[in-house]
């Protein structure tokens, strides 16, 4: 399924000529339209891929992470916690084992 692109875009393409600081009047998401439109910015959120997203999908896919089984915020927050740990926990036991290696 292909990505649709929710900015707007001109008869020439993407509107992409913004300069100078970000104004602090923008909203959450006016702050981050403003940071896409520049080269270095789309850069930056470009390594997201590399960075956070691979571990969202590991536990989705490896570790079947699909739904959190308790409810309420303070409770999802500990389950997600304990996912992390366990996460890290994986992580230092297959760099000390490829290690041993």
């Amino acid at each position: 399924m292909g990505q649709i692109s929710c900015r707007r875009r001109t008869n020439s393409g993407c509107r992409l000529t913004t300069r100078g600081p970000i104004p602090k009047n923008l909203d959450a998401k006016g702050r981050m339209n403003r940071k896409l439109r520049c080269k270095k910015g789309r850069e930056i959120y470009a390594r997201r891929k590399t960075i956070v997203e691979p571990v969202f999908g590991q536990t989705k896919e490896c570790r079947g992470l699909r739904r959190f089984l308790l409810r309420g915020l303070d409770n999802v927050n500990g389950e997600w916690a304990l996912w992390c740990l366990t996460h890290n926990i994986n992580k230092l036991f297959r760099f000390k084992a490829a290690l041993a290696a």
